[in-house]
């Protein structure tokens, strides 16, 4: 199809992008424009050597970065801010060519790297500070607890929002003190380049963000075996595989992994508002957001009425490739991903499900375009009412009790994010409290959770370990060191002094400690 391509996006422009990235071996992986499967450019891949050398690099600039004061790094971040929201525009631009997401998808991820340096401005002086602690003897002893990096951090990004993970989960690791190697996914590596390039421009030592690129199996177990922590958001089962390498070289992780994520709607529902809001949690960024919602558990009263709307509403969005805010709906982000999403509604249909809307691949509109579905009739049998399916379907069930709505939602091994919809807000937090879940949002699908940034964002049961955003967000970017200090020799008997009157002191004086509350 004929689509004009935005005019910032020269073939120098993106060549000197991939530039930045180590490869020695030849290889290339043929980046295309999703909208319309034209070559953009070619990708350099890295080898395990070309990766162990961006360590290196990294690790050099470190040292240099660690030993700046906490207000220098920060003046980076203060800089780069000003610099991301001007080029904003150009960065969706990016994000647009490589991931086939609506504009207005792309400028909104394009505003998180900003909110996030924004956030930890203002959190990181007290978090890094050193905090002084009494020690076991009072007056003559304390300790202080001193936040050091961890060293480099590697940071594994996916290729729905490859700009908001890989550039927002280096910001607090490198205000931290620390360096980042990222690998992005292949289809999605010019937009966390151009990031990187933006945060140079504000004063990011060169050498201090490297970026590695290639096939997971090729290039994640020598980037795991060479970091000092590792970020991930992908799938449960890679997540798995990342989780087990870590751990057997001791060192932490942070998995951000699957969801298959529900939403109750309560009988006193506004339908309009549920509806408006529900259209993004479903269809926003074509399906493919780890938080959005698959699984929508209506009340057997109101179950025709908002059936009824919302399917109306899905099939009137507008859905099509274009580089302006006109479309409400993008592409998947590659053939294969439609593919999937494709095999898992004609798996439901085959099994007795039935497409209240869509259901079908638009190829009239570009590769790998599918319409807005919604499904009814899914039960646990078929792969879209058990397994992810990340892309524009959802399921429609109904229920009769909030009980029978609460153990439904939460018959699921994923526990990502969640939505309860209802006028009574005290009622509808209730019902929110019983869900199994790391995020849940009270009438909204997901934007209120993730854009919390001064609370953790993760999940639980098998859909990760740790969190971003919130002080941990930070914090587990670090060590703790503990240094203590004892001006005067009384951990001990006095000379002279026999061990039993020694001993009938020391407990005298936790007794004393406690009710004063010294310790």
């Amino acid at each position: 199809m004929s689509l004009q391509r935005p005019a910032v996006l020269t073939d120098d422009f993106m060549r000197g992008l991939v530039a930045r990235v180590p490869s020695t071996s030849g290889g290339t992986w043929k980046l295309t424009e999703v909208y319309t499967g034209e070559h953009l450019v070619d990708l350099p891949q890295s080898t395990p050597a070309d990766i162990e050398r961006a360590f290196a690099t990294a690790r050099e600039a470190q040292r240099a970065w660690a030993a700046t004061p906490l207000r220098r790094r920060l003046a980076v971040f203060k800089r780069a801010h000003e610099i991301f929201v001007v080029n904003a525009l150009t960065t969706a631009d990016l994000i647009q060519a490589e991931s086939g997401k609506n504009r207005r998808m792309a400028v909104e991820e394009s505003c998180d790297p900003p909110m996030v340096m924004s956030h930890y401005l203002k959190r990181a002086p007290r978090l890094l500070a050193p905090k002084r602690h009494g020690g076991p003897v009072p007056v003559v002893s304390h300790s202080t607890e001193i936040r050091q990096p961890k060293g480099v951090v590697g940071i594994i990004a996916p290729w729905n929002f490859p700009f908001a993970t890989g550039i927002s989960d280096a910001i607090p690791a490198l205000m931290a003190g620390n360096a980042v190697v990222l690998k992005p996914d292949n289809k999605t590596a010019l937009s966390p380049l151009h990031g990187i390039a933006m945060l140079e421009q504000a004063g990011l030592p060169e050498g201090l963000f490297q970026v590695v690129c290639g096939e997971g199996p090729d290039v994640g177990p020598t980037l795991i075996d060479n970091a000092s922590y590792v970020m991930f958001t992908g799938s449960t089962a890679t997540g798995r595989t990342i989780g087990e390498r870590a751990g057997r070289n001791l060192i932490g992780a942070c998995l951000e992994l699957g969801g298959k994520n529900p939403q109750i709607v309560l009988d006193d529902v506004d339908a309009e508002e549920w509806v408006t809001s529900t259209l993004f949690g479903v269809f926003g960024n074509t399906g493919q957001i780890c938080m959005h919602i698959e699984r929508i558990y209506l009340p057997d009263s109101r179950y025709d009425e908002l059936k009824q709307k919302f399917v109306r509403a899905a099939a009137a969005l507008d859905v099509r490739a274009a580089y302006d805010f006109g479309p409400e709906v993008g592409s998947l982000v590659s053939v294969d991903q439609m593919h999937r999403v494709l095999s898992h509604v004609e798996d439901a249909v085959a099994k007795g499900a039935t497409v209240l809307t869509g259901g079908r691949p638009r190829p009239d509109l570009g590769p790998a375009f599918f319409e807005p579905t919604v499904l009814e009739g899914v039960t646990t049998d078929m792969l879209c009412g058990v397994t992810e399916t990340f892309g524009p379907v959802v399921a429609l069930h109904r229920y009769r009790s909030v009980d029978e709505a609460v153990a439904l939602a939460n018959d699921t091994d994923y526990g990502l994010n969640a939505s309860v919809w209802g006028s009574d807000l005290e009622r509808a937090q209730a019902v929110a409290a019983r869900i199994e879940s790391g995020n849940v949002n009270v009438n909204d699908a997901l934007a209120t959770a993730y854009a919390s940034k001064s609370t953790p964002s993760g999940g639980v049961k098998q859909s990760g370990v740790g969190a971003r955003h919130g002080d941990q967000g930070l914090l587990k970017y670090t060590d703790v060191q503990n240094l203590a200090v004892l001006k005067k020799q009384v951990l001990g008997p006095r000379p002279g002094q026999d061990y039993d009157a020694y001993v009938k002191q020391m407990l005298s004086g936790l007794r004393m400690m406690r009710r004063t509350r010294l310790r």
